[in-house]
């Protein structure tokens, strides 16, 4: 008999948790200032709700990132980047990048703010792996360069798509341009040939 009373209250914690997540992201895509009363006030839970789940900003933001990636994950894996030609592979990893990626450059802020870089670094460690063994196969193809260390490509890639969002909302650029150039951009640094 206890245990429709523990589903319960772990469906209502797990409501509170994605509320809170959902109400730090919102006030980040805001710029506005973080605070456990401002989260708390935006989640609609009482602050005593928010300290149960989350005892600092930065355990809050460690949450709204592994959501982020964990998003992110589903759009890679339907990229299916371990099935054919890497070049092609690439582009479809690139397209699942842009839309699941992008949009996240104040999280990606305060994330560097409220955590320590390890953290953030671990978090990524699944999205990385995935472009890692992208990298890997292109370069035992010969479609990717191989006079570079693969962990230094899979550094490139993230930051082109970060920079390509950034440039894209600050000049206003037309979204599926943006995403043009980002694949032309992250070709030509991964291009085997000269």
């Amino acid at each position: 008999m206890t245990e429709p009373v523990t589903d319960h209250r772990r469906a209502i914690a797990e409501r509170n948790d994605a509320a809170i997540a959902d109400a730090a992201l919102r006030l980040l895509e805001r710029r506005q200032a973080l605070s456990m009363a401002a989260i708390a006030a935006e989640a609609g839970v009482s602050r005593q709700t928010l300290y149960a789940h989350h005892r600092t900003i930065g355990d809050v933001l460690a949450g709204v990132v592994e959501r982020a990636v964990a998003h992110a994950l589903e759009g890679f894996e339907a990229a299916e980047a371990e099935h054919g030609d890497p070049a092609a592979a690439l582009e479809r990893m690139v397209a699942a990048s842009w839309g699941r990626l992008t949009g996240l450059s104040a999280l990606k802020q305060a994330s560097e703010e409220h955590l320590p870089a390890e953290r953030v670094h671990r978090a990524h460690a699944p999205l990385m792996e995935r472009v890692r063994a992208l990298v890997e196969r292109g370069q035992a193809s010969g479609a990717f360069r191989a006079d570079v260390d693969p962990g230094w490509l899979v550094t490139v890639y993230f930051a082109l798509v970060h920079a390509a969002d950034d440039h894209a909302r600050g000049s206003g650029a037309d979204r599926d341009r943006a995403l043009a150039e980002l694949t032309t951009s992250v070709r030509a640094v991964f291009d085997a040939r000269p």
